[in-house]
């Protein structure tokens, strides 16, 4: 017997795969998913999350040349799957493989206090489909990468633009650091 197979128009498969890029990260375990009737979403964020272990794999293998990580390499990632997908499966990487040293005490206790604050850490089998199979050191740059950047982008956005300080009117009683031209026309 021949299997049929339903072809999507295009547009339906791209409307399909926006709404799956645009879809949260599931944190409740498969138990309560199917409890409230929500067993799809948290397959398909599954796939999701599997989808993004795979393309952050991909990028270390494809910007590490054996001794440096490209720093731009973790751009394309979070653009497609977002920083809260890739701080779910980073996090729990870094949870589910917390025996091994080559993680760095800080990333071990940023993947800590992330998923203490995303209500915890999922049942070890759930989670194993995603997790990143990197080196365990390499991936511990690419985290640090990537907390690196956030922090950044965090320290950018709260700094005000030079624009915005020249346009300020200046501040009563503030001493200024200009220097004046005291040199003496002859």
């Amino acid at each position: 017997m021949e299997e049929k197979r339903v072809l999507m128009p295009l547009d339906m498969k791209q409307k399909e795969r926006k709404r799956m890029e645009n879809m949260q990260v599931y944190k409740l375990f498969p138990a309560e998913a199917k409890a409230r009737g929500e067993i799809d979403i948290f397959r398909a964020s599954r796939k999701l999350n599997i989808a993004c272990k795979e393309a952050i794999e991909a990028a270390i293998r494809e910007n590490f040349d054996g001794m440096h990580l490209k720093e731009e390499c973790i751009r394309p990632v979070m653009e497609e799957y977002g920083s809260d997908r890739m701080d779910w499966v980073l996090a729990n990487t870094v949870r589910y493989l917390n025996y091994d040293g080559r993680f760095s005490h800080s990333n071990k206790k940023w993947a800590d206090s992330y998923l203490s604050q995303e209500g915890g850490i999922q049942n070890y089998d759930t989670v194993c489909d995603y997790i990143v199979g990197s080196h365990p050191a390499v991936l511990d740059g690419f985290i640090s990468l990537m907390r690196r950047d956030r922090e950044a982008a965090k320290s950018q956005s709260e700094k005000p633009s030079i624009r915005e300080q020249l346009a300020a009117p200046p501040v009563p009683g503030e001493k200024h650091d200009h220097k004046t031209n005291d040199r003496e026309v002859r």
